[in-house]
């Protein structure tokens, strides 16, 4: 390969198995805010960023996290189909040290493929921490490929990637090559002679990689041999030498071919890992076996999960009361500046009564939602979030769906959205149908302004307990519906589930951050975009047409309460504010809509206000809150609201 100019874009791919710490690898490469999550099933979709390094321009395209190339499922076949179809540079092969065997058996995959590979040991502390000495140099040399040691989440080590990229693609590695995976003397003779016959064609897309491709027909890739007999000139000895194949290797070793070239590379993966491992003579349990044999057990795993559950809403609204009286008296503040500095009138109102109203009634519970999102990051980055989902198991199977769907549930009371997308990591249809019905029931963030709501009204000092309660709720109405759904729609056979448990970590403060961003930034989104217009809107619906005449002179009896400075008039002046609006609400526009939805909210002891409330929760959940926190601008800050229900 000759060297390329200067300025040159460089299109590098990164792969690698679940918890090997890759999009770790992908943020320090581009300085993109991803989410790091140490459970399985997280980068469904490829993410891209870009570095200019060296005078180079880097595009770096993050692939979904998988174990194999088999494109069995959606997040597989999106890495396979973006290696061969985009055709990038090289791919940086990211690995967990301390997992080397099964991070090399996808990297055994991509060597097959032809493609030019960097391979990235990730996390090489924790590997050194634990006695591991890997020969990298020995591993460069068998695998053909360049080796860089890497701790992906300090950042460390990746000058020394990128400079291992600019080599490659400049051809300066001088070891560089592509090695045959050996399968053993009988598999080896048949994936050459069907490759010889595959690639006598000529054709473009055999000669890619002929060898590959009789890999991947004798593992039962439908899709390519579809290809390859649809477009090879020689598609009938292909067909022939194919069967032929396929019945002297079940012949021959009493297993499927595809079992049978499994087994060879697993046995070629471990014979490279023999030549450069060396583990530590002791063999003494460690502490996360000790750990996981209190958390997984299977009675006490299950108190555990709750109280860890229960902690975390406890301290959502406990810890959270704080800052939301802080932003209350911001808010109030803010509002009684506003109505200083600007006339009485349209605008005054608007400002105060609309968006500060509206949006305010909102704003003070994003610390409910950060302290949420905080408890929750702390489980997944520790990993105690895989354990839930082997934990799970079971009860998963009682719903007839796979362990791993678990995960896209728990998800979902962050926010229901990225929960479905997480659910192309599951590989059967109908788990993955049957995941994304029963993720609405899950109670996401959005619901937790409308709960902390009502359980501070009602329930007071308990209204921890109420929120964890409502979530339960969900739950058991998840179960319902997935046992309905089973028994009737969606009555095909469930998958097996094999979960794989990462190590315990101590969780990293920029993970962190990250992690409560990420999801914050929805909520903050909606705050500033469909909470704000909806406040608006409601706000012009309950001032518009203007009541010019009330029942009674409200104005004059204030004002001759105004004068008197005791507890009883001002008593009485908060009265007849509250009497005027409520007149002056009931004639407008939204006050004869609610009035209107009284018939099917009254025999639930729901006012109109509530009807209302109800009718916006459609746009988003939050908007309840702001609605209700338009039509009681009756006294100020959100305890009015909890005051008046």
């Amino acid at each position: 390969m000759e060297k390329i100019s200067v300025n040159k874009e460089i299109k590098v791919a990164l792969a690698g198995n679940p918890n090997s710490g890759k999009t770790s690898i992908f943020n320090a490469l581009t300085g993109a805010h991803q989410r790091v999550a140490n459970f399985p099933g997280v980068t469904v979709e490829k993410r891209t960023g870009r570095r200019r390094y060296n005078g180079y321009n880097f595009q770096f395209v993050d692939l979904p996290g998988t174990y194999n190339l088999s494109a069995f499922s959606p997040d597989e076949k999106v890495a396979r189909d973006f290696i061969i179809n985009e055709n990038p540079d090289l791919i940086i092969n990211v690995i967990d040290s301390g997992s080397l065997e099964r991070g090399l058996y996808l990297t055994m995959q991509l060597i097959e493929m032809g493609v030019d590979v960097v391979i990235d040991l990730n996390m090489w502390d924790e590997a050194k921490e634990s006695g591991l000495e890997i020969d990298t140099q020995k591993l460069a040399l068998l695998l053909g490929a360049p080796v860089v040691k890497t701790i992906g989440n300090r950042g460390q080590g990746i000058d020394g990637l990128l400079d291992a990229a600019v080599g490659l693609v400049e051809n300066k590695d001088k070891g560089h090559r592509h090695p045959p995976v050996t399968y053993g003397p009988k598999l080896d003779d048949i994936v050459a002679d069907l490759s010889q016959e595959i690639s006598s064609c000529g054709s473009c897309r055999a000669c890619r990689n002929p060898r590959w491709v009789a890999v991947r027909m004798l593992e039962g890739d439908k899709d390519i041999e579809g290809e390859i007999l649809t477009h090879n000139r020689n598609r009938a000895r292909v067909r022939s030498r194919l069967g032929q194949s396929i019945k002297h290797i079940r012949t021959t070793t009493k297993n499927d071919p595809e079992f049978a070239l499994t087994e060879g590379r697993y046995g070629y993966v471990a014979g490279v890992v023999r030549e450069v491992v060396k583990r530590p003579t002791s063999d003494r349990m460690q502490l996360s076996v000790y750990i996981d044999n209190l958390l997984t057990h299977r009675f006490w795993g299950y108190p555990i999960f709750l109280l860890l559950m229960w902690l975390i809403f406890q301290a959502t609204f406990k810890i959270g009361a704080y800052p939301m009286d802080w932003i209350n008296a911001g808010a109030s503040w803010l509002q009684a500046e506003i109505g200083s500095l600007i006339p009485a009138g349209i605008i005054s109102d608007l400002l105060i009564n609309g968006v500060l109203g509206g949006v305010g009634a909102v704003a003070v519970f994003l610390p409910n939602i950060v302290i949420l999102f905080l408890g929750i990051a702390l489980l997944e980055d520790s990993g105690y979030m895989a354990r839930a989902a082997f934990l799970m198991d079971r009860l998963m199977h009682y719903l007839g769906l796979h362990g791993k769907s678990f995960i896209p549930l728990l998800m979902g009371f962050g926010c229901n959205v990225p929960a479905i997308m997480a659910t192309r990591t599951l590989e059967s249809r109908r788990d993955r149908i049957l995941t994304v019905m029963l993720i609405p029931m899950m109670s996401c963030s959005a619901r937790l302004p409308v709960y902390v709501l009502f359980a501070g009204a009602f329930f007071g000092a308990h209204a921890g307990n109420a929120i964890f309660s409502l979530y339960l709720f969900g739950v058991a109405a998840a179960i319902l519906m997935a046992r309905l759904l089973q028994k009737t729609l969606l009555r095909t056979a469930e998958t097996p589930f094999v979960m794989e448990l990462p190590p315990y970590r101590w969780p990293t403060w920029k993970s962190i951050v990250i992690h409560m961003w990420e999801r914050t930034r929805i909520y903050l989104n909606k705050m500033g975009g469909v909470i704000l217009i909806a406040s608006v809107i409601l706000w012009g619906l309950g001032n518009f047409p203007v009541k010019k005449e009330f029942s009674q002179d409200y104005d004059a009896q204030i004002a001759q309460y105004s004068s008197q400075n005791t507890p009883e008039a001002k008593a009485e002046i908060n009265r007849l504010q509250i009497l005027k609006s409520s007149e002056k609400l009931e004639y407008s526009l939204i006050g004869r809509l609610g009035h209107a939805t009284l018939p099917a909210v009254q025999p639930l002891g729901f006012t109109w206000e509530m009807g209302i409330s109800i009718i916006t929760g459609f746009v988003a959940k939050e908007v309840v809150v702001s609605t209700m926190g338009v039509l009681y601008h009756l006294g100020d800050e959100t305890s009015t609201l909890i005051k008046t229900l």
